[in-house]
């Protein structure tokens, strides 16, 4: 039988992984317990690379490795096994997973995504590579919904790819636009990658999506700007679309309005409202009317609130009762001292309790009598102090009336130039944008209202990840009712594949903790730290060096192989080198991404395969792909060199 080229790069990386651990048993003066961690990390890639459940392989190495750990005490090792369960399984963080997972699900079978690839592509109609620019922003949104990169790949390998094969697109952009979009699920959030790694690292979960988020961004970016370059030196590989294909079919109505007043939607529709079209109905004509201006209302609803912020007059703060600090506070507290130290001495004078004077061995000291005179004169010497120091503003006593600042000259320039933008869009807005705004109305708007809705209240604190993951849950629901898809069998299938997704992602956990913790026992944690600190490597040579290797491992392993085994390796040697662990994750999530890309595993590519047409070969798609995985490496090279587009939301949101 023929092996393919990828397998036969897996079994040499195996080999490879099984001398190093022989060479490193024979070298070793004595075979430790920490030799013997090593030699479990090697085993334990080689055991998934020859097709193991990664989960129970695992599981079973840190069961076997831990009882050796223990000197064989079996009561040990399964104490030690119920334990790390029992500490999985009560992490708050986990219960986002499933939640986020069957809100994906729903999202996938409320058939949103092809009335959404559709109308992408007619309002891109224009732009250079149109169809794989729509592909790459449809997988983007789509991403950001559900977070399944084995769905987004598969649907969107259902629906664009025949439609650029038939464009005449080459199968390699094709490709390689389908399986770079669909990865990007991995990095924008809710990312299923970013809560396991946030429960494996100890970092906030809310503070890693609002950290990816612009990074993600930032890659789907660097995506469309490559293929819109290469549409236009190369527009052999991306035709543009034909007339018939970038034609939007109008209704009776907008046939009649475009025919009889004019193809310009807005004034068309006010003409046959005032009458002036006597074949118009006045009701359609109304409802028409209402959605052609929501644009101009919603721009119009922005610049009334942004007015209101940039006149709001200054907050005022009532401090009558507060005394600042500094030369007047001090002679203010002097001044007090004085005058309580003054009534104590009248009350005394008048008649109160009094010192026997016959005793003058009960008489207080001189200094003690000398207190209250002392204080009179510190109350004269701070007299003038206080009098030469600036008096505070009055406070007003009614704060200044909204609207009474002037706004900027900024504002008024910002508003014309909306205002100029507004004119220039109703100008070119004829009936068949409109249809086209109908479209994204109908499939990216509840969309884009769930997304916000969900990562909104995770990222500004309005409830956990859990609490998020729910509402957006009952969102799902509720859209998938709304389009009439709320079916039985919808209901059923994204239950059971919820629960399938969420068993393999709690059993890596269990494994990766049982893992782990016989990893530490047997002292391979302590081998690999003492190792790297005596390479004498800076942080950065470090950092250099983790990426690479995570790179590395994304060719034979998955990302949730990586997350599990690799980065309880990692993550206690970021503190050696004084780097902070939410940015170390916003790099392993982007870096990540060559997982799905990179072959010979690359599930993208076998996703995408499944559902291709038969000319499109393995080949073709690794082909197609490796542009992309360039610009990975760009975008991780952008990160690093300018930590702010990751770190910037954190900092201001959460002061890191």
């Amino acid at each position: 039988m023929k092996i393919r080229k990828e397998l036969w790069f897996g079994f040499i990386l195996m080999g490879l992984l099984i001398l190093g651990c022989v060479f490193m048993l024979v070298q070793a003066k004595t075979i430790t317990h920490g030799h013997l961690g090593l030699l479990m990390l090697g085993l334990v890639v080689v055991a998934i690379m020859l097709g193991f459940p990664t989960a129970f392989t695992l599981m079973g190495m840190g069961m076997l490795f831990g009882w050796f750990a223990y000197d064989y005490h079996t009561k040990n090792i399964l104490d030690l096994m119920v334990q790390r369960t029992y500490a999985v399984m009560s992490n708050d963080v986990l219960i986002a997973i499933p939640l986020f997972v069957f809100m994906g699900y729903l999202v996938e079978r409320a058939n949103l995504i092809e009335k959404l690839f559709k109308s992408l592509h007619l309002a891109m109609a224009r732009v250079p590579g149109s169809l794989a620019v729509a592909t790459i922003v449809t997988c983007a949104i789509f991403a950001t919904a559900t977070g399944i990169v084995g769905a987004v790949v598969t649907l969107m390998g259902l629906l664009a790819l025949p439609a650029m094969l038939r464009a005449g697109y080459s199968v390699q952009v094709s490709a390689g636009a389908i399986t770079a979009g669909g990865c990007l699920g991995i990095l924008i959030p809710p990312s299923v990658l970013l809560i396991v790694y946030g429960a494996t690292a100890g970092v906030s979960v809310v503070q890693l999506y609002a950290g990816a988020f612009f990074p993600g961004i930032m890659l789907a970016a660097l995506y469309v700007g490559y293929v819109v370059i290469l549409a236009k030196i190369k527009p052999s590989l991306m035709p543009p679309l034909s007339e018939e294909e970038r034609r939007v079919p109008l209704p009776p109505l907008a046939e009649t309005l475009s025919a009889t007043a004019g193809p310009r939607a807005l004034t068309s529709l006010l003409a046959a409202a005032r009458g002036k079209v006597p074949a118009a109905k006045g009701g359609s004509v109304l409802g028409q009317l209402g959605i052609a201006l929501l644009p101009g209302v919603a721009v119009l609803l922005m610049m009334v609130v942004a007015y209101g912020y940039v006149t709001a007059p200054a907050e005022v703060v009532e401090d009558s009762g507060v005394q600042a600090m500094g030369i007047a506070g001090d002679a203010a507290v002097a001044s007090g001292s004085a005058n309580r130290e003054a009534g104590a001495q009248k009350e005394q004078d008048a008649g109160g309790l009094k010192e026997p004077e016959a005793d003058a061995g009960l008489q207080e000291p001189p200094a003690e009598k000398a207190e209250p005179a002392t204080a009179a004169a510190e109350e004269k010497k701070a007299e003038p102090r206080q009098a030469a120091a600036p008096k505070p503003k009055p406070v007003a006593s009614a704060p200044a009336e909204p609207g009474s600042l002037p706004a900027p000259m900024l504002f008024w320039g910002a508003l014309a130039a909306v205002a100029a933008a507004v004119v220039g869009f109703y100008a070119i807005f004829n009936f068949a944008r409109l249809e086209i705004f109908k479209m994204l109305l109908s499939s990216f708007f509840p969309l884009a209202l769930l997304i916000i809705a969900v990562l909104g209240s995770i990222v500004f604190g309005l409830a956990t990840p859990s609490e998020a993951a729910a509402a957006g849950a009952l969102g799902g629901l509720l859209l998938a009712a709304a389009y009439r898809r709320l079916t039985f069998g919808v209901v059923q299938e994204s239950v059971y594949l919820t629960a399938k997704t969420s068993a393999m992602v709690c059993w890596l956990f269990v494994g990766s903790s049982i893992f782990s913790a016989s990893f530490a026992l047997l002292g391979g944690q302590e081998i690999i730290e003492s190792w790297v600190l005596s390479l004498g490597l800076t942080p950065v040579q470090f950092m250099l060096l983790s990426q690479v290797i995570i790179f590395l491992l994304g060719w034979p392993l998955e990302w949730t192989e990586i997350i599990v085994i690799f980065m309880p390796i990692f993550i206690p040697l970021l503190a050696k080198f004084g780097i902070d662990p939410l940015f170390f994750g916003l790099l392993v999530a982007l870096n990540l991404q060559t997982a799905f890309l990179s072959p010979p595993v690359a599930m993208a590519a076998f996703y995408l395969k499944g559902v291709s047409p038969r000319h499109v070969t393995l080949n073709q798609i690794f082909a197609g792909m490796m542009p992309f995985m360039a610009i990975q490496v760009v975008a991780i090279f952008l990160l690093y060199q300018f930590p702010a587009i990751g770190m910037w939301l954190p900092s201001v949101l959460y002061g890191r």
